[in-house]
């Protein structure tokens, strides 16, 4: 389930390019923007803790490359289950997943996901990834993970730049600050619209 150390960020630059095409999607709600990634991570509790330990188990950080709680993976993720357009049953279905996720670690070493160690993490991750659901689910972590590393840290992610840092990318000038995000500037054209249709 790891990605191989040797070839991870040559991944991670192959799904940059591809996904170039990719819609953005990050429009986080307000009271969300700019928090800080130490918060997000303080006294975490079901379902944000598993998800934290399956996307750091996914993208694991090594001596030449950040890990998942280093992009702040964890606040981009909570930023996107909360934006405005979220659809609701995506998000049921992640928060659904750590439920499935648990109940099979449980029944097969006795103890919840966050309790065992790196192997048998990754055992149940294959186990759910032998299912369609849970690949799908997989799928839907590693798609949010990667969004985290590639996206504007005023989004939630990508904490301090270092995803770009470690892929050498150099962002376009000037980057929005928290009132140009990409859901305030749709916000302020649909008022705009409503405006003129009303004059």
């Amino acid at each position: 389930m790891n990605i191989p150390l040797m070839n991870r960020r040559q991944f991670v630059q192959l799904i940059a390019i591809t996904s170039m095409g990719w819609p953005l999607i990050s429009k986080a709600k307000n009271n969300t923007l700019g928090k800080s990634a130490d918060l997000v991570y303080k006294n975490l509790s079901d379902p944000w803790l598993s998800l934290a330990h399956v996307q750091e188990h996914l993208f694991p950080a090594d001596d030449t490359s950040p890990g998942a709680k280093d992009i702040s993976a964890l606040r981009f993720l909570r930023n996107m289950l909360q934006a405005p357009d979220m659809e609701a049953k995506e998000k049921e279905f992640i928060i659904q997943g750590v439920t499935w996720l648990n109940d099979l670690s449980t029944k097969t070493h006795n103890q919840v996901f966050t309790k065992l160690n790196s192997s048998d993490k990754e055992s149940i991750l294959r186990q759910i990834e032998s299912s369609r659901a849970g690949s799908r689910w997989l799928s839907l972590m590693m798609t949010y993970l990667i969004e985290a590393l590639l996206s504007d840290p005023v989004y939630g992610g990508n904490k301090d730049r270092k995803g770009w840092q470690w892929l050498e990318h150099i962002a376009g000038f000037p980057t929005p600050t928290t009132e140009q995000v990409y859901f305030k500037l749709e916000q302020q054209a649909n008022e705009k619209m409503r405006w003129r249709t009303k004059a």
